[in-house]
């Protein structure tokens, strides 16, 4: 990118449609974005690359940097395109928990569907697109009755991002890895059964024994699990609300 060039993807107005020299019909910033996607749902993040993506959508690699001028615009595309997906409520209800819960089962879903999404973006800086600023408007949103000031909304608002996020990357973390290796959790506790056991047998290590003897017969399915620290959360968001009113 040369000094002239705005810093930012969604400064950069869509380039006009035009003829690719190797397949000699029109592409499109949004058909190299759905095709970056679907191979990304079906093979990980890491198969999108360029080369692929020219080849998925008939084009010269370099007719894609005529609309994508780096991969990291395309993550950044990618992301917002299927943040898109989310049904959430033009505004929040008036229940601010009730909409905070709606939002993380929203983004579960969205990450379920999407895997990569969990370690799609690691710069650190938001994703201002269109649909994702709909979707921080939401979250941010919902807590905008309180008179609270930035940093204690940004606060809040982040331990509860931070518990969503963590949980489902977890998650997904064991779907990507079973599609990557071919290996589920039952199989990996299958393989790891005999070293698991000498652990135990040492006896030095008694709560790692019994997360792994309950964890063999887990009383709550992930949903399950995932809604009840959802609710520690809300709950210790409750009570800083309830301190600085």
């Amino acid at each position: 990118m040369n000094a002239s060039e705005p810093p930012s993807i969604w400064m950069r107005p869509e380039p006009a449609n035009r003829r690719t020299a190797r397949a000699q019909r029109t592409l499109s910033r949004a058909q190299i974005v759905r095709a970056a996607v679907e191979i990304a749902d079906a093979e990980g993040q890491e198969a999108a690359s360029m080369r692929r993506i020219a080849a998925e959508t008939g084009a010269g690699v370099m007719s894609l940097y005529y609309y994508v001028p780096s991969k990291e615009d395309l993550v950044e595309l990618m992301v917002d395109e299927v943040i898109g997906e989310t049904r959430l409520p033009e505004r929040p209800g008036a229940d601010w928990r009730a909409s905070l819960v709606a939002a993380a089962d929203e983004k579960r879903a969205l990450w379920l569907r999407h895997p990569w999404l969990a370690t799609a973006w690691t710069h650190g800086h938001p994703i201002w697109g269109p649909n994702s600023l709909r979707q921080q408007e939401f979250v941010l949103g919902t807590l905008a009755e309180f008179d609270l000031q930035v940093d204690e909304l940004l606060s809040l608002i982040g331990l509860y991002n931070s518990y969503v996020e963590s949980f489902v990357r977890n998650e997904v973390g064991w779907l990507e890895e079973a599609r990557r290796t071919k290996m589920d959790m039952t199989e990996w506790m299958r393989r790891s059964r005999p070293y698991a056991k000498q652990l135990v047998a040492t006896g030095q290590y008694p709560m790692f024994t019994r997360v792994l003897t309950e964890t063999m017969t887990p009383d709550m399915k992930p949903e399950a699990r995932f809604h009840y620290g959802l609710d520690l959360v809300l709950d210790s968001i409750a009570a800083t609300l309830a301190r600085l009113a």
